[in-house]
């Protein structure tokens, strides 16, 4: 444009110039996309393209001189590949892009497989068999719009041992697991206090169980570990044929390309919508620091059908906390499983290489981009990733994400969290290049529910290392464990460091940092988060993890969290300020994880409405944590400001009436569920 626009003036002066320009960003170039397109046709609505391929050639002939709207058709595009947007596919010149569905319709990207030609395999059973391309796997399978249970077995921590190499069988009447064919496909899960962990099998040999590493050492040391949870927890075998033993459950072989589905009584599969995840991600959008994505939006499209393949390797899924995991072999001490299962010095020099669970969309190296009404769905990882650390993201540049907004999106039905902004690598909080920071994210009006739901360790919402996330107006419920959870670090990365991670040696392995990290200034209000905390209970429907100058959290209606905590400032939270929230039946409404080594001070609890729960918060020196305000309420009789928090909580009137949403549950009664 600067070019054109220097041409311009050389030839008839600015005034010309300058009419030309205002003329050009007045353009909009439309093109069409539909299914049943042809991509020799023009992309015009009587003669659309068949693929986005096609479509983003065309968009990127008119981006540097017109705005560009994509516009889909309804129907399901197949991809047979992620789709990618580069540097290249940007807004130029002032320009927009926009991916947009064709009003009224409902384009589907899917990376699924349609599976058909069901037969019936053991009557006895009901178990049916289907082909499916061989090689093809996933962690995932989706009947009639919903997840499906893997095959698995419940089987009590007593009925094992855990060993440095494995377990041993101690209850006979799991000898059998011997005898079962492709023993290497055999997982382990481990639900814990705030971890949920897996880790495959290599071999079984009469009683003894060989695992996969660095899985199974991995799992094994540090926090909430598999051999000695915090607080027990359910034990699983999973992903075998022998294991089909509830209907509704499902196991797929790749090496045979047959994939088993329990059926329950009168239903037959082939009269049902199976869908087999063939991709790990759907769309990435990345550029590089000196180069990023600009001005781009995506607007009304589902996205559905990916997997996440990582667990079932020798690598396991390590989970450390909300989607961190190890994804590597290091030296262990010989009695790893008696020193350090509280952590260890040597367990200390992993934490920063700890990697984050890749989206299905990602966004990272990216600025000016928009998601609005879009269905994010039956995705088997992280529905959308926003900068996070390079490991995550398929372009291989993490981070680098500014002015993203996600606005008027649904988020049901997934394996890992609705929405994971920001890293947990050094990069993130004491950036290398100033490129990489995450900083002004708004995710607002979302619907984020029945998500994390094979990763139950994963909050719905979680924002890392970001300067400014804006998390507001949204609703998040039914989940294993936490609301909406900001922050990183436990404290470790703060100014002068942490005396408990001095204590624990992790200084051995990285700075005390003397500057702030990135994770300041963000706001959290006016959001309902209620039927939290399922299954792990420590942790908090609002959750902080460190320092954090100028964060506030107000507004919020929290309820409905299996008795556990409602506002939580886990270990090194600083500067952090929550008021006039409205927090109904918690077991502790307000909780700081505070000892005189860990730093969480200077907080401030204000204004805010309880009627149940312990206040579990540290005050006085050194903490400085201040209670100031709160009221706690009897019988239902919330003040009128209260209940003006609890009306107004979640997404906004408007949307919730042009979506069929229905309004905050009544105060003081039983608890309500929106529906996507």
């Amino acid at each position: 444009m600067a070019a054109i626009t220097a041409a311009l003036t050389a030839l008839t002066g600015t005034a010309l110039s300058t009419a030309a320009a205002g003329a050009m960003a007045g353009r909009t170039t439309t093109i069409v996309v539909a299914p049943e397109g042809n991509d020799r046709n023009s992309g015009t609505a009587d003669h659309p393209v068949a693929t986005l391929t096609r479509a983003q050639h065309l968009a990127r002939e008119s981006s540097q001189t017109s705005d560009v709207v994509v516009e889909l058709t309804g129907g399901t595009y197949s991809l047979t590949k992620p789709w990618r947007l580069t540097g290249a596919d940007s807004g130029r010149n002032g320009h927009t892009v926009t991916w947009r569905a064709l009003p009224g319709q409902t384009p589907v990207l899917s990376g699924g497989l349609k599976v058909t030609h069901w037969k019936l395999r053991d009557q006895a059973s009901n178990i049916y068999v289907a082909r499916v391309p061989k090689g093809v796997d996933a962690r995932q399978l989706y009947v009639d719009g919903a997840l499906a249970p893997r095959a698995s077995l419940t089987i009590s921590r007593d009925d094992v041992k855990v060993t440095r190499s494995g377990m041993t069988i101690v209850n006979p009447a799991l000898n059998y697991l011997a005898s079962l064919p492709q023993q290497n496909r055999i997982e382990v899960e481990s639900q814990n206090s705030f971890t949920d962990r897996f880790a495959p099998v290599q071999s079984i040999d009469g009683s003894t169980i060989t695992m996969q590493q660095p899985a199974w050492n991995n799992n094994n040391w540090g926090y909430d570990t598999l051999a000695k949870p915090f607080a027990g927890g359910t034990l699983m075998l999973q992903n075998s044929y022998a294991f089909l033993r509830s209907a509704g459950q499902w196991y797929l072989d790749p090496q045979a390309g047959s994939l088993y589905y329990k059926a329950p009584a009168g239903q037959d599969p082939e009269a049902s919508d199976v869908e087999l995840p063939q991709l790990t991600s759907l769309l990435q959008i990345g550029g590089t620091y000196d180069h990023p994505v600009h001005d781009v939006a995506v607007q009304g499209i589902r996205f559905e059908y990916s997997t996440w393949l990582q667990p079932g390797t020798s690598t396991g899924y390590a989970d450390q906390q909300n989607g961190a995991f190890l994804a590597s072999a290091y030296p262990q001490p010989a009695d790893v499983l008696t020193s350090c299962q509280s952590g260890c010095r040597e367990f200390e020099a992993a934490r920063n290489d700890w990697h984050q669970i890749p989206a299905a969309v990602q966004v990272s190296a990216a600025s000016g981009i928009t998601f609005t009404g879009n269905t994010f769905t039956h995705l088997g990882q992280v529905a959308l990733g926003i900068g996070n650390d390079a490991n995550a993201h398929a372009s291989g540049v993490g981070l680098g994400a500014s002015r993203i907004t996600v606005y008027d999106n649904t988020f049901s039905d997934d394996s890992g969290a609705g929405i994971v902004a920001g890293g947990v690598q050094p990069d993130a909080h004491h950036p290398s290049n100033p490129a990489m920071a995450n900083k002004d994210i708004t995710i607002k009006d979302n619907l984020v529910t029945k998500v994390a739901e094979d990763y139950k360790d994963m909050s719905g919402i979680l924002s890392t290392y970001v300067t400014h996330a804006v998390i507001e107006h949204n609703e998040v419920s039914d989940l294993a464990y936490d609301g909406i959870d900001v922050g990183w670090g436990w404290g470790a990365n703060d100014p002068g460091g942490s005396t408990d991670y001095e204590n624990r040696g992790l200084y051995d392995y990285q700075p005390v940092y003397s500057t702030p990290t990135t994770l300041a200034d963000n706001i959290v209000r006016y959001n309902l988060i209620h039927g939290t905390k399922k299954v792990f209970h420590d942790g908090g429907s609002l959750y902080n993890l460190s320092a954090s100058p100028g964060t506030v959290m107000e507004g919020n209606y929290i309820y409905d969290n299996h008795n556990t905590v409602g506002l939580y400032l886990d270990e090194g939270s600083r500067y952090v300020t929550m008021s006039h929230n409205v927090i109904q039946d918690a077991g502790v409404w307000a909780f700081t994880n505070a000892s005189s080594t860990n730093n969480t001070n200077d907080n401030t609890f204000s204004g805010n409405w309880y009627n149940t729960g312990a206040t579990q918060v540290a005050t006085g020196s050194p903490h400085n944590n201040v209670l100031s305000g709160n009221v706690q309420v009897s019988d239902g009789d919330w003040p009128a400001a209260a209940r003006q928090v609890m009306d107004q909580a979640g997404i906004e009137p408007g949307l919730r009436a042009a979506t069929g949403h229905s309004g905050p549950a009544p105060k003081g009664s039983a608890p309500h569920t929106r529906t996507p």
